[in-house]
């Protein structure tokens, strides 16, 4: 029999021996291989993987002797390129650690591990940051254990200099929505949504990188026309390359240019919005200058507007989007964001005083401090916005504060959350000089007032429970409930991607009734994910907002959402 000899990632070597034996050897710089050699019989089969700790990727016991533990001893491809810490979102959950079964797979197949397996996307169908800052260094790492059966796919070395690395997602959602849109008509809509993403990332050290990501969405079986983000022809969700500049305080500073998703902080006014079939992103240029406890971002872009008409999708040009973005990390944690937004928007959108026409620019500034300390859990955000607003000018603001509590010493790992989120609304809206409605800019809408997306963060008062807990360490669930009413009566209502839905600044059928009625109703939203593996999840969720004064009076009725999705990331 011939022998067949493959490279795994870092510290092993495997090949088939004239036997039909498999041999495995783990390899060190500067020593000898050690050999194991696994008969195949039902013993061997049938014998449980030692996990890794989490303090050490591979413990002192089952690391061939010589090999170095320490982060200094670590090749150059082990801890390059460099990759952005992913920030912490509002009412965050905190996930399970410690000896257990972190996917529906390893229960089955009775392989319970001694602490949460390394894998950068998480274990949650939602996924709300870029792929471009998925962290698989860790396979290049001489200490790690953990391998899976699509590393293949991910820091393929070209030559001593080259990295390359593919992957993707492959996600399909049923969509079942009563009372679809707030439509006076009371119209369902039923439908299924597809996407797939496919992305190739190639580095020449940490000097020069290209990344090009590949998306497509679909609808399909819909009652309804599909909405603008349901939909899109083939097309380019990035495009971009990294230049690295110079060096400062030994870290490096990066030029970014092309087409990008932006996420920043909390994702309340900057995100890639990923419960969206197409995903949002921009094309311009940005400069980022990260460290350990201190990242410093300066933007300037433009909104891409995907087309569905044809194949030549672009920025926006009479759209501007700048940005100045720091964060600092005090402590493991805890993060301080400050920042300063502005959006230039020369489009005929906003609509002032004596019903006039025309663009707006909006300047935000804005403060983040969030994390958590001795099973407490804090997030405090406040914004404030200046700039015109076609005839007018604008002055408005914004303000979340969350207090929560979880337990990791109890079962389930239960995380408790209160919150209270305010978005100013115009009390005479195309009266006077002044425009007090709140700009939430470019947000993840589903993620903070319900998931039933029709409520942005304009023109509201939100007060929020959330309870979060893990029945297994491969399964999570949630429940939200929200009271919501609007902040002035004479404004509308914005739905989650900031379009007014119902109000009185509005003609037609969605026009309100002049009144003061504010209460938007109360929304209870139930989700439950199940990690059947490192690369699949399930989502269930259901959304039931039970309608206020504000639309019944207004002939609405208590629509409801339920959504299950399934995702494959690779």
């Amino acid at each position: 029999m011939l022998s067949a000899t493959f490279r795994i990632h870092g510290w092993m070597r495997a090949s088939l021996n004239a036997t039909g034996f498999l041999v495995v050897s783990t390899v060190c710089l500067g020593q000898p291989p050690s050999q194991l050699t696994i008969a195949p019989t039902a013993e061997a089969a049938a014998a449980k993987p030692q996990p890794a700790a989490s303090s050490d990727p591979m413990p002192p016991a089952s690391r061939p002797e010589g090999c170095p533990a320490g982060e200094d001893e670590k090749p150059f491809w082990a801890k390059n390129p460099p990759v952005t810490l992913f920030p912490r979102l509002g009412n965050f959950v905190i996930a399970p650690t410690g000896p257990g079964y972190y996917s529906a797979w390893d229960n089955l197949l009775g392989y319970e591990r001694e602490n949460p397996p390394k894998f950068p996307y998480g274990p949650i169908s939602v996924c709300p940051f870029p792929f471009f800052d998925a962290d698989f260094r860790y396979l290049d790492d001489t200490n790690n254990t953990q391998h899976g059966w699509l590393d293949f796919t991910k820091r393929i070395h070209l030559g001593d200099d080259w990295l390359l690395s593919v992957g993707g997602e492959e996600r399909f959602r049923y969509m079942n929505e009563v009372d679809s849109r707030l439509n006076k008509a009371g119209a369902d809509n039923n439908y299924d949504l597809m996407r797939t993403r496919v992305y190739t990332d190639l580095w020449y050290k940490d000097v020069f990188r290209v990344y090009a990501e590949f998306l497509s969405a679909n609808i399909s079986n819909q009652n309804l026309p599909p909405a603008p983000i349901d939909q899109v022809r083939p097309t380019m969700l990035n495009l971009f390359f990294d230049l690295k500049v110079f060096e400062l305080d030994d870290n490096p500073i990066y030029i970014r240019g092309g087409r990008q998703e932006l996420l920043y902080g909390s994702e309340r006014l900057i995100s890639p919005l990923d419960w969206a079939n197409t995903q949002r992103t921009f094309q311009g240029v940005k400069g980022f200058w990260h460290t350990d406890q201190l990242d410093i971002d300066a933007f300037w872009v433009q909104p891409v507007i995907l087309n569905l008409a044809d194949y030549h999708d672009g920025g926006d040009g009479k759209q501007n989007f700048e940005g100045l973005w720091t964060t600092y990390r005090p402590e493991k944690g805890q993060v301080v964001d400050l920042y300063y937004l502005n959006l230039d928007n020369t489009n005929k959108v906003a609509k002032g005083e004596y019903g006039d026409v025309d663009g707006f620019n909006v300047s935000t500034f804005g403060t983040r401090y969030a994390g958590d300390s001795h099973n407490f859990l804090w997030d405090g955000e406040g914004m404030f916005q200046f700039g015109s607003w076609a005839n007018q000018v604008t002055a408005a603001g914004a303000a979340t504060v969350g207090g929560g509590y979880h337990r990791a010493d109890v079962p389930m790992d239960p995380t408790f959350w209160v919150y209270f989120d305010w978005a100013q609304g115009d009390p005479h809206p195309g009266v006077g000089s002044v425009h007090r409605t709140f700009n939430q800019l470019f947000p993840f809408g589903h993620y903070y007032f319900g998931g039933i997306d029709l409520v942005g963060r304009q023109n509201i008062d939100d007060l929020n429970f959330h309870f979060y807990f893990w029945p297994t360490k491969w399964m999570v669930a949630g429940v939200q409930y929200h009271i919501l009413h609007l902040d002035s009566p004479k404004d509308s209502l914005y739905n989650s991607a900031g379009a007014p839905i119902l109000g009185t600044t509005l003609a037609g059928p969605a026009k309100a009734v002049n009144g003061e009625a504010t209460s938007v109703g109360e929304e209870l939203t139930f989700y439950t994910n199940f990690h059947l593996s490192a690369h699949q999840d399930i989502w269930v969720q259901y959304c039931k907002l039970y309608a206020g004064d504000f639309l019944t009076e207004n002939g609405r009725g208590s629509p409801s959402l339920c959504a299950v999705q399934y995702s494959f990331r690779w």
